[in-house]
């Protein structure tokens, strides 16, 4: 009977061994696809900022691509302040962060349509800097107005995913920064709450309104950018340029009026011009399906949206 105790012991001993191994292993390939993964991540940034599209451009477009198709999909009712579809969409870029690694904040405030909420995340990763480089777009849209639906997804469902997009290859580059999807874009209420947290913007880069290349200031370069108040980066643009190539201008429309009118009146850096702080603001201009039914995510040029938002990454490295 104490033999096979004896033996039985023994199996049990070889079988608990055995087991312990094939954890270990586990845990050891598990971490090494960790490692790989990061990695790759890592040499991808690295292609992206050396503008070398072809290797990348498969999963960045279809990402911002996917971004757009879901909140300007029929399902969130254009995301109007207030609505169901604007929780929804709230709820979809606080996934969205979640799944980047950060951590989602909310901020409500009261507006004219009810409770807005602002979706942002801090990403600090310089403790001995206080400043942050804000990155921000609006979410909301028009909504549904009478038997109308307006899906919005130029405006501003473009600048959502080059910002989502931003909050994962700019999150571990040792700056700080606060990445925002801001609430109640009429009447800047989102934008003026947000200015009144209690952190030192230095930079606040907005991103409203550029996927579409329908409306170009040069009918042969459809493949363009504005980025108001940016002139004074010019030659950080250049270099950020050698990649995406495209053709970038810093003014609207070559209209002076329609320049200070759109950079310094009616959007969501215009809070924090107010109180002395640097901001460019990036856009495609208006459009034939702006503010109409029309601006649907089918309207939209993915390759030319990927190019501008590696330009705008690539830019905002300089900082």
């Amino acid at each position: 009977m104490k033999t096979s105790l004896s033996y039985w012991a023994k199996d049990e001993r070889a079988e608990a061994s055995k087991i312990a191994i094939v954890r270990r292993n586990f845990f050891t390939i598990f971490a090494k696809i960790n490692i790989y993964r990061a990695e790759l991540k890592r040499i991808c940034k690295i292609i992206a900022c050396l503008g070398l599209l072809g290797a990348v451009c498969l999963p960045l477009r279809a990402s911002l691509k996917e971004d757009v198709e879901h909140l300007s999909d029929p399902l969130l009712e254009g995301r109007r302040p207030g609505t169901r579809g604007s929780v929804e969409a709230s709820v979809y870029i606080m996934r969205r962060f979640q799944q980047i690694g950060l951590q989602p904040k909310l901020q409500f405030f009261l507006a004219p349509a009810g409770i807005g909420r602002n979706v942002y995340s801090v990403c600090r990763q310089n403790p001995k800097s206080d400043k942050y480089v804000l990155i921000c777009a609006h979410y909301d849209g028009l909504g549904v107005i009478g038997d109308n639906l307006y899906p919005c997804a130029d405006s501003n469902a473009s600048g959502v995913a080059v910002m989502l997009y931003l909050s994962e290859s700019l999150s571990d580059n040792g700056c700080n920064y606060i990445f925002a999807a801001l609430d109640v874009h009429d009447g800047l209420a989102g934008a003026e709450n947000l200015a009144g947290l209690p952190y030192k913007i230095s930079m606040v880069v907005n991103i409203d309104t550029v996927g579409s290349t329908l409306a170009p200031p040069n009918k042969y370069r459809p493949d363009f950018l504005i980025a108001l108040g940016g002139k004074e980066y010019e030659k950080q643009f250049d270099k950020a340029n050698e990649g995406p190539k495209l053709r970038l201008y810093y003014d609207y429309y070559r209209s002076k009026g329609f320049t200070d009118y759109f950079y310094t009146r009616i959007s969501d850096q215009a809070p924090f011009l107010q109180r002395k702080i640097k901001a460019v603001m990036f856009t495609s201009g208006i459009t034939m399906n702006t503010n109409k039914p029309s601006d649907t995510a089918q309207t939209l040029d993915y390759e030319v949206l990927e190019r501008r938002a590696i330009l705008i990454h690539n830019w905002v490295l300089s900082l």
